[in-house]
Protein backbone atom coordinates (compact mmCIF):
# COMPACT_ATOMS: atom_id res chain seq x y z
CA UNK A 1 0.00 0.00 0.00
CA UNK A 2 1.57 3.29 -1.53
CA UNK A 3 1.87 6.26 1.07
CA UNK A 4 -1.22 7.94 -0.18
CA UNK A 5 -3.77 4.56 -0.32
CA UNK A 6 -2.44 4.35 3.83
CA UNK A 7 -3.20 7.61 4.69
CA UNK A 8 -6.80 7.10 2.75
CA UNK A 9 -7.17 3.91 5.14
CA UNK A 10 -5.83 6.40 8.18
CA UNK A 11 -8.51 8.79 7.08
CA UNK A 12 -11.60 6.10 7.25
CA UNK A 13 -10.52 4.62 9.96
CA UNK A 14 -10.52 7.48 12.26
CA UNK A 15 -13.75 7.94 10.92
CA UNK A 16 -15.29 5.45 11.89
CA UNK A 17 -13.91 6.42 15.67
CA UNK A 18 -15.14 9.52 15.66
CA UNK A 19 -18.24 8.72 14.51
CA UNK A 20 -19.02 6.06 16.83
CA UNK A 21 -23.01 5.92 18.55
CA UNK A 22 -23.43 5.91 21.95
CA UNK A 23 -24.69 2.49 23.71
CA UNK A 24 -23.98 0.62 20.01
CA UNK A 25 -20.45 1.28 19.61
CA UNK A 26 -19.04 3.30 22.69
CA UNK A 27 -19.90 2.38 25.85
CA UNK A 28 -19.37 4.21 29.59
CA UNK A 29 -20.07 1.19 31.29
CA UNK A 30 -18.08 -0.62 33.53
CA UNK A 31 -15.55 1.95 31.87
CA UNK A 32 -15.19 3.93 28.96
CA UNK A 33 -15.27 1.46 26.18
CA UNK A 34 -15.52 1.01 22.39
CA UNK A 35 -16.27 -1.89 19.95
CA UNK A 36 -15.68 -1.00 16.16
CA UNK A 37 -16.29 -3.69 13.77
CA UNK A 38 -14.95 -4.39 10.03
CA UNK A 39 -12.49 -1.56 11.20
CA UNK A 40 -9.78 -1.77 8.44
CA UNK A 41 -10.85 -1.99 4.54
CA UNK A 42 -11.44 -5.26 3.80
CA UNK A 43 -8.55 -6.30 1.71
CA UNK A 44 -5.84 -4.43 4.29
CA UNK A 45 -7.92 -6.76 7.08
CA UNK A 46 -7.23 -9.63 4.96
CA UNK A 47 -3.76 -9.16 4.21
CA UNK A 48 -2.96 -8.47 7.93
CA UNK A 49 -4.35 -11.76 8.70
CA UNK A 50 -1.95 -13.78 6.09
CA UNK A 51 0.77 -11.98 7.45
CA UNK A 52 0.25 -12.74 10.77
CA UNK A 53 3.13 -14.82 12.21
CA UNK A 54 2.37 -19.03 13.05
CA UNK A 55 2.83 -20.27 16.58
CA UNK A 56 5.95 -21.98 15.42
CA UNK A 57 7.53 -19.09 13.89
CA UNK A 58 10.66 -17.88 16.24
CA UNK A 59 8.87 -14.52 16.99
CA UNK A 60 7.03 -15.25 20.25
CA UNK A 61 7.57 -14.97 24.18
CA UNK A 62 5.93 -17.96 25.60
CA UNK A 63 4.16 -17.02 28.93
CA UNK A 64 3.28 -20.01 30.77
CA UNK A 65 1.97 -19.02 34.14
CA UNK A 66 -1.00 -21.51 34.59
CA UNK A 67 -3.02 -19.99 37.01
CA UNK A 68 -2.92 -16.45 35.21
CA UNK A 69 -1.58 -16.07 31.63
CA UNK A 70 -0.78 -18.65 29.28
CA UNK A 71 -0.44 -16.94 25.46
CA UNK A 72 2.46 -16.15 23.17
CA UNK A 73 3.30 -12.24 22.54
CA UNK A 74 5.71 -10.86 20.17
CA UNK A 75 9.06 -9.03 21.05
CA UNK A 76 9.27 -5.94 19.27
CA UNK A 77 11.89 -3.79 20.35
CA UNK A 78 11.30 -1.05 17.42
CA UNK A 79 8.90 -0.26 14.38
CA UNK A 80 11.90 -2.31 12.44
CA UNK A 81 11.27 -5.57 14.17
CA UNK A 82 7.61 -5.41 12.97
CA UNK A 83 6.71 -7.99 10.19
CA UNK A 84 5.69 -6.61 6.41
CA UNK A 85 2.59 -6.55 6.13
CA UNK A 86 1.86 -5.49 9.98
CA UNK A 87 3.78 -2.34 10.23
CA UNK A 88 1.09 0.05 8.15
CA UNK A 89 -1.47 -1.50 10.58
CA UNK A 90 0.41 -0.20 13.57
CA UNK A 91 1.46 3.27 11.32
CA UNK A 92 -2.20 3.59 11.50
CA UNK A 93 -3.07 2.71 15.11
CA UNK A 94 -0.11 5.12 15.98
CA UNK A 95 -0.57 8.31 13.64
CA UNK A 96 -2.00 11.66 15.16
CA UNK A 97 -5.55 10.87 13.10
CA UNK A 98 -6.66 7.61 15.70
CA UNK A 99 -4.94 9.29 18.47
CA UNK A 100 -6.84 12.50 17.96
CA UNK A 101 -10.17 10.24 17.55
CA UNK A 102 -9.51 8.61 20.75
CA UNK A 103 -8.83 11.91 22.61
CA UNK A 104 -12.29 13.40 21.74
CA UNK A 105 -13.81 9.97 21.90
CA UNK A 106 -12.29 9.06 25.47
CA UNK A 107 -11.60 12.33 26.79
CA UNK A 108 -7.83 12.40 27.37
CA UNK A 109 -5.29 14.89 25.90
CA UNK A 110 -2.41 14.79 24.84
CA UNK A 111 -2.10 10.43 24.13
CA UNK A 112 1.40 9.49 22.90
CA UNK A 113 2.30 5.98 21.20
CA UNK A 114 4.75 3.70 22.69
CA UNK A 115 7.52 3.06 20.31
CA UNK A 116 9.20 0.70 22.71
CA UNK A 117 6.03 -1.45 22.39
CA UNK A 118 6.75 -2.66 26.14
CA UNK A 119 4.05 -5.25 26.46
CA UNK A 120 2.12 -4.39 22.71
CA UNK A 121 2.13 -5.83 19.33
CA UNK A 122 1.09 -9.37 18.39
CA UNK A 123 -0.95 -11.27 20.67
CA UNK A 124 -1.97 -15.30 20.13
CA UNK A 125 -3.48 -18.00 22.61
CA UNK A 126 -3.32 -21.67 21.78
CA UNK A 127 -6.54 -23.81 23.48
CA UNK A 128 -6.64 -23.97 26.64
CA UNK A 129 -4.86 -20.28 26.94
CA UNK A 130 -6.11 -17.76 29.57
CA UNK A 131 -5.91 -14.77 30.86
CA UNK A 132 -7.15 -13.45 34.55
CA UNK A 133 -9.12 -10.83 35.24
CA UNK A 134 -6.65 -8.21 36.14
CA UNK A 135 -5.68 -4.42 36.06
CA UNK A 136 -2.79 -2.90 34.03
CA UNK A 137 0.31 -1.48 34.90
CA UNK A 138 0.32 1.91 35.16
CA UNK A 139 3.74 3.15 34.42
CA UNK A 140 6.32 3.05 31.35
CA UNK A 141 9.54 2.84 32.93
CA UNK A 142 11.29 3.74 29.12
CA UNK A 143 9.60 7.37 29.13
CA UNK A 144 7.89 8.29 32.90
CA UNK A 145 4.36 7.90 31.31
CA UNK A 146 1.32 7.41 32.29
CA UNK A 147 -0.48 4.31 30.62
CA UNK A 148 -3.99 5.50 29.35
CA UNK A 149 -5.40 3.51 26.61
CA UNK A 150 -5.25 -0.24 25.23
CA UNK A 151 -6.67 -0.94 21.77
CA UNK A 152 -7.10 -4.24 20.04
CA UNK A 153 -7.52 -5.40 16.58
CA UNK A 154 -8.89 -8.84 16.73
CA UNK A 155 -8.30 -11.27 13.46
CA UNK A 156 -10.25 -14.16 14.29
CA UNK A 157 -12.13 -15.55 11.22
CA UNK A 158 -14.58 -17.97 11.55
CA UNK A 159 -15.16 -17.90 15.67
CA UNK A 160 -17.88 -19.80 17.29
CA UNK A 161 -19.98 -19.35 20.64
CA UNK A 162 -18.37 -22.14 22.62
CA UNK A 163 -14.83 -21.41 21.43
CA UNK A 164 -13.91 -19.13 24.28
CA UNK A 165 -11.77 -16.21 24.10
CA UNK A 166 -14.04 -13.34 24.24
CA UNK A 167 -12.75 -10.17 26.08
CA UNK A 168 -14.03 -9.91 29.09
CA UNK A 169 -15.19 -6.94 31.30
CA UNK A 170 -15.72 -6.59 35.00
CA UNK A 171 -16.77 -4.02 38.10
CA UNK A 172 -14.36 -2.33 39.45
CA UNK A 173 -13.63 -5.37 42.18
CA UNK A 174 -13.07 -7.13 39.44
CA UNK A 175 -15.46 -9.58 41.06
CA UNK A 176 -18.31 -9.53 38.70
CA UNK A 177 -18.64 -10.10 35.08
CA UNK A 178 -20.21 -7.44 33.48
CA UNK A 179 -19.84 -7.76 29.44
CA UNK A 180 -18.08 -10.09 26.99
CA UNK A 181 -17.10 -9.09 23.75
CA UNK A 182 -16.28 -11.59 20.94
CA UNK A 183 -12.74 -11.46 19.50
CA UNK A 184 -14.43 -11.25 15.80
CA UNK A 185 -12.40 -10.84 12.56
CA UNK A 186 -11.72 -7.06 12.21
CA UNK A 187 -13.20 -5.91 15.50
CA UNK A 188 -11.26 -3.09 17.10
CA UNK A 189 -11.97 -2.73 20.60
CA UNK A 190 -10.81 0.45 22.70
CA UNK A 191 -10.59 0.73 26.72
CA UNK A 192 -9.84 3.16 29.16
CA UNK A 193 -7.07 1.77 31.35
CA UNK A 194 -6.92 2.04 34.96
CA UNK A 195 -6.46 0.79 38.22
CA UNK A 196 -10.41 -0.44 38.43
CA UNK A 197 -10.61 -1.33 34.75
CA UNK A 198 -10.73 -4.93 35.42
CA UNK A 199 -10.60 -7.36 32.21
CA UNK A 200 -9.63 -10.61 31.25
CA UNK A 201 -10.36 -14.17 30.06
CA UNK A 202 -9.73 -16.36 32.72
CA UNK A 203 -11.55 -19.50 31.26
CA UNK A 204 -9.27 -21.55 29.16
CA UNK A 205 -10.02 -21.04 25.77
CA UNK A 206 -11.32 -24.17 24.10
CA UNK A 207 -10.77 -23.15 20.44
CA UNK A 208 -10.38 -26.13 18.07
CA UNK A 209 -6.86 -27.17 18.22
CA UNK A 210 -6.16 -26.22 14.28
CA UNK A 211 -7.18 -22.47 15.34
CA UNK A 212 -5.37 -19.87 17.93
CA UNK A 213 -6.81 -16.45 18.83
CA UNK A 214 -5.09 -13.68 17.23
CA UNK A 215 -4.63 -9.80 18.50
CA UNK A 216 -2.94 -6.90 17.52
CA UNK A 217 -2.47 -4.89 21.03
CA UNK A 218 -1.24 -1.28 21.32
CA UNK A 219 -0.84 0.85 24.13
CA UNK A 220 -0.79 4.85 24.51
CA UNK A 221 0.07 6.90 27.41
CA UNK A 222 -0.04 10.61 28.73
CA UNK A 223 2.59 12.65 30.91
CA UNK A 224 -0.42 13.58 32.76
CA UNK A 225 -1.20 11.52 35.55
CA UNK A 226 -4.31 9.97 35.80
CA UNK A 227 -7.50 11.10 37.50
CA UNK A 228 -7.61 10.82 41.10
CA UNK A 229 -10.96 8.63 40.61
CA UNK A 230 -8.87 6.02 38.50
CA UNK A 231 -6.14 5.80 41.14
CA UNK A 232 -6.10 3.28 43.64
CA UNK A 233 -2.33 2.66 43.80
CA UNK A 234 -0.06 5.74 42.96
CA UNK A 235 3.37 4.20 42.80
CA UNK A 236 4.35 2.59 39.96
CA UNK A 237 2.74 -0.90 39.63
CA UNK A 238 2.49 -3.79 37.08
CA UNK A 239 -0.91 -5.96 36.18
CA UNK A 240 -2.41 -7.10 39.26
CA UNK A 241 -4.32 -9.92 39.34
CA UNK A 242 -7.31 -11.19 41.02
CA UNK A 243 -6.19 -14.98 41.15
CA UNK A 244 -2.88 -13.47 43.39
CA UNK A 245 -4.81 -11.23 45.44
CA UNK A 246 -4.35 -8.31 43.06
CA UNK A 247 -0.14 -8.26 43.60
CA UNK A 248 1.77 -8.41 40.48
CA UNK A 249 3.18 -11.92 39.81
CA UNK A 250 5.94 -11.63 42.19
CA UNK A 251 3.33 -11.15 44.77
CA UNK A 252 3.74 -7.12 45.09
CA UNK A 253 1.38 -4.45 45.11
CA UNK A 254 3.95 -2.10 43.65
CA UNK A 255 7.09 -2.04 42.11
CA UNK A 256 11.03 -0.98 41.15
CA UNK A 257 11.18 1.35 38.03
CA UNK A 258 14.42 3.06 36.10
Amino acid sequence: MNQSQLKNEALQCAYKINNVVEDKEFFKKPFKHLVIDDFFSEGFAAELLNKFPGINENVWQRTNDEDIEIKLRSMWASEFDIPEGLVDAVRILNSSLILNAMTKQFEIKKLVPDPYFSGGGLNTTVSGGLLDVHVDGNYHDATGLNRRINAIVYLNTGWQDGWGGEFGLYDSTGDKLIKKVAPLYNRLVIFDTNDYSFHGLPDPLTFPLSEVRKSIILYYYTKEARPESQIDIEAPHSALWKKRGLTDKNGNKTRDFK
